[in-house]
């Protein structure tokens, strides 16, 4: 059994914000496959089950995000070594995917909740690019939503994740999918030069 948590905020408001980019990912996923989320109260998330993998979305608000990753693992049984996190990425180009096996916080704050919680930073992380705040606030660029001409490459890379979460479920190894997508990633940065 592995968990996927994908970091948001719940409520419209926050619905297709940049920040909210987790979300995305797995309700494209939960969408392709037919699944439905069910609110859990106990781990204070939402859940939705393809195969031996678990989709959740936290309820608690992107900043205690890691009180339901904790009680998810913990009420499940699964293992550190099986959660992967979906989160956006202030430090990547709108729609840049990077995979990595552990690592920093970067100042996110729903991944300090995580490593404050689980006490330690090696779970596995998709990171998804949305961009440099520029001018704006970062916390007010994060909160906005992805303008037009962003649409296709975003779009894209949600599909790409959802590849990425089918091959997670058919039990692919992380590492195999990391080298896999981050050399393709690499590739498309090269052709954008």
């Amino acid at each position: 059994m592995r968990l996927v948590a994908g970091l948001g905020n719940p409520g419209r408001k926050y619905a297709r914000t940049r920040h909210n980019i987790g979300f995305l990912c797995l309700e494209a996923f939960a969408s392709k496959k037919g699944l439905a989320f069910k609110h859990q109260k106990k781990i204070k998330g939402s859940i939705a089950r393809h195969k031996d993998t678990l989709l959740l979305k936290p309820t608690t608000y992107m900043n205690l995000s890691g009180e339901s990753v904790k009680a998810a693992l913990d009420y499940y049984r699964i293992p550190l070594t099986e959660l992967v996190v979906i989160h956006d990425d202030l430090d990547l180009g709108v729609g840049r995917l990077r995979l990595r096996e552990k690592g920093g916080t970067g100042g996110h704050k729903g991944l300090s909740s995580i490593l404050a919680h689980l006490g330690e930073d090696t779970f596995k992380r998709i990171r998804f690019g949305i961009g440099d705040s520029g001018r704006l606030d970062a916390s007010d660029y994060v909160l906005s939503r992805f303008v037009e001409e962003e649409g296709d490459t975003v779009i894209e890379s949600i599909r790409e994740v959802t590849e990425i979460i089918e091959a997670l479920a058919d039990d692919e190894d992380f590492t195999t999918l990391m080298n896999r997508h981050n050399v393709r990633a690499n590739e498309h940065d090269e052709n954008d030069d």
